[in-house]
């Protein structure tokens, strides 16, 4: 099935999500209300709302999108290429419009098709529950009222790879291991993004490090595709 896909029809990508405010007590008073309800669930050994505030980035609604980046395949001169941008900004609405102009203008055809890890339970419907609390209107493939499950245009690397295990999670990273794709050794992980954001206040550290999970997703649905990887040379970035 993957390999009637066209690759230069998917675009790969990833986003990076922080809290809406470096710490809970900045929070609006009702939102503070329905994080403590939130945290009740959360918690492990007795810790209190305020000490788990920097998980808030994961649930859409405590959280915000810092940086969108996407990979598009191209084959340039018999060689197949990966072309990255990054779309990150402090002011979210910003960003998203920004991201949603693109989507609208080249890929809002039939067959065209958006892939990430985990996508189908995190970042699809993060980016369309914050596109919607900016007052913005979806793109059509991210727009999925009406659609029957095999029209929805989404591709997810995590389900491909469970093969109807709805039990079973595999990280990116784990993928990548065994599927043997080189990847940069970083200096920061997913859970040091909150901090990275509101503390060190290095944007653009987090835009290098989403970036190279776009690289990272894209190969790992190459070896899905028993196709060769990309080659380093061949990895271009846009700038924002």
């Amino acid at each position: 099935m993957l390999d009637n896909l066209k690759l230069e029809k998917i675009l790969f990508l990833d986003i990076e999500t922080v809290s809406q405010q470096p710490k809970f007590e900045l929070l609006d008073e009702k939102l503070k209300t329905h994080w403590e309800k939130k945290a009740t669930s959360l918690a492990t050994n007795n810790e209190t709302p305020e000490e788990i505030y920097n998980r808030a980035g994961i649930y859409a609604e405590f959280g915000k999108i810092v940086c969108i980046s996407v990979g598009v395949i191209t084959h340039e001169n018999s060689e197949t290429k990966l072309r990255l941008k990054s779309f990150y900004n402090d002011d979210e609405k910003v960003l998203l419009e920004a991201f949603f102009k693109m989507l609208n203008k080249h890929f809002n055809k039939p067959y065209h098709l958006l892939c990430a890890h985990n996508g189908k339970e995190f970042d699809f419907p993060y980016i369309a529950r914050r596109g919607l609390v900016n007052g913005l209107k979806l793109p059509s493939i991210l727009d999925l009222v009406g659609k029957k499950p095999w029209e929805t245009p989404h591709l997810d690397t995590l389900q491909l790879w469970k093969f109807g295990d709805y039990k079973h999670y595999t990280s990116l990273g784990l993928l990548t291991a065994i599927f043997d794709i080189p990847t940069p050794k970083d200096d920061i992980d997913g859970s040091m993004v909150n901090q990275v954001y509101w503390e060190d206040k290095d944007l653009k550290r987090i835009a290098v490090y989403c970036q190279k999970d776009v690289v990272a997703l894209t190969q790992l649905f190459l070896r899905y595709r028993n196709e060769n990887l990309i080659k380093d040379e061949n990895i271009i970035i846009t700038d924002n």
